[in-house]
């Protein structure tokens, strides 16, 4: 059974750090490309980042970009999420999705995790 878990969040002051873990189970992570989502309440869903199965290219939204970075580990099934400088604005539930096109479309997922909160807040 195709399975995602994420885990990692919580709550933190802003200018704090989490790293996120997205752990897969009855599939190669080798050949798919991972997405990073978030929804925040009353907001859409949002891409945030993604990292290509084939050469690990990776892509962030403007919003997070310089502070977040993903990385994969396939022999570990492993996807994560190092978030640093957080701010209130990041706080919502954080997804991870597996799909064959590295994309923020969150149409091209097919396989999504059950999410994780984060909460950024003094």
């Amino acid at each position: 059974q195709l399975q995602l878990v994420e885990s990692g969040g919580g709550l933190v002051q802003p200018g704090g750090s989490l790293r996120l873990s997205c752990a897969a189970s009855g599939f190669t992570l080798d050949y798919v490309a991972i997405g990073w989502f978030r929804q925040a309440p009353g907001k859409e869903r949002e891409g945030v980042s993604c990292i290509s199965s084939s050469d690990g290219r990776t892509y962030y939204v403007d919003s997070v970009k310089g502070r977040f970075t993903i990385s994969r580990d396939n022999a570990k099934k492993m996807v994560y999420l190092q978030m640093n400088s957080l701010k209130p604005e990041d706080t919502a539930v954080y997804y991870c999705a597996a799909g064959d096109y590295a994309t923020i479309n969150a149409d091209s997922y097919a396989y999504w995790g059950q999410g994780t909160q984060v909460t950024v807040s003094s």
